[in-house]
């Protein structure tokens, strides 16, 4: 039985619910084959107006739920009295912005929907309030929020980097109490720094490799993984920043990062180490210093992790660094995998 389409005479079971839909529905139209051309009927023209008059309603739906949080979101946030009505209604209060938060994030994942909100003056509350809010509830939800309008937004990220976001999220990545806090702010750095060349000129102007670095030595194991895959993100697409890294003592750091007691994490130390001394002769230098004594380190990594299929790719990475910068394999014995 024909479903709708190009093929078929009836409209699809569940029409597109907005103009996003709309659009995917014709994108894959589009790629459907060529049928031969027919007038269209009067029920399939009133069925495509009905789809697109409803289309466009949800996206005027979903902008007046972002007007009707940022209409919550603004008043300053009573102070919270202890006991009594007042305290509850402080209480109330959070969990409203709590949830008004969670919504925006929610529809800010539609690129349209992330524009919209900064013209609506979304990321300027976030930036001057909520990210320095006293509540580490809303300041992640903040910095979550930051990073979810800022995700291949040029627009956007050139408005969140003008009222000064990146200052703030690199302070609460570097010191904010709350883990949570944190692995947003360095979710909201990413997706600022990324495929983002104001972004990144920021970045390195208030020393974010050093505050990288710090987060990669944390004893918080995602905030450890998610820095150190940064690094190797931002390595890989800016080796320019590479003799800036080594003069910092970069490589000394990542090296003393992988002699810590064995962890997952370590596969993505490895993995920005190698990427900082891939056709970068200095790294490779620095890398066969004496002191550092990596090329043995390397070798007894390589015996621990043999013969483990789950960290294949930090031997991977082990190796790669033994060929880059010694001229070798691990040891003989060592490739019998």
């Amino acid at each position: 039985m024909a479903e709708g389409g190009a093929g078929g005479n009836q409209p699809p079971r569940e029409p597109p619910r907005n103009l996003q839909g709309l659009l995917q529905m014709a994108v894959t139209a589009g790629n459907a084959e060529p049928a031969p051309m027919e007038p269209m009927s009067d029920e399939r023209r009133q069925w495509l107006q009905e789809a697109m008059v409803e289309a466009f309603r949800g996206q005027v739906d979903e902008v007046e739920q972002m007007k009707e949080c940022l209409r919550l979101l603004e008043p300053p946030t009573p102070g919270a009295e202890r006991g009594g009505e007042s305290s509850e209604e402080a209480h109330s209060d959070l969990e409203n912005r709590e949830g008004a938060l969670d919504l925006l994030a929610e529809l800010c994942e539609n690129l349209d929907n992330a524009a919209d909100f900064c013209k609506l003056e979304g990321m300027r509350l976030l930036a001057h309030r909520y990210l320095e809010h006293e509540e580490q509830e809303l300041r992640w939800r903040a910095a979550h929020l930051v990073g979810t309008c800022a995700q291949n937004v040029p627009k956007v990220q050139e408005q969140a980097l003008a009222l000064g976001c990146m200052r703030k999220l690199l302070k609460l990545l570097d010191h904010d109490p709350s883990e949570a806090v944190r692995i947003k702010a360095l979710f909201a750095i990413s997706c600022l720094v990324r495929a983002q060349e104001a972004g990144l000129q920021q970045f390195l102007r208030l020393d974010g490799f050093s505050v990288l670095m710090r987060a990669m030595q944390s004893n918080v194991q995602k905030l450890k993984v998610k820095s150190a895959f940064l690094l190797q993100n931002l390595l890989i697409n800016h080796p320019e920043q590479k003799e800036a890294l080594c003069s910092m003592g970069m490589v000394q750091q990542l090296v003393a990062l992988i002699r810590s007691e064995h962890s997952t994490f370590h596969e993505h130390v490895l993995g920005a180490l190698c990427s900082l001394v891939t056709d970068f002769p200095q790294g490779v230098q620095e890398c066969q210093e004496p002191d550092l004594a990596l090329e043995e380190l390397l070798k007894e990594r390589c015996q621990l992790l043999k013969d483990q299929e789950e960290f294949q790719e930090e031997l991977d990475f082990c190796e790669a660094l033994l060929r880059l910068c010694f001229h070798g394999q691990p040891d003989d014995n060592s490739m019998d995998r």
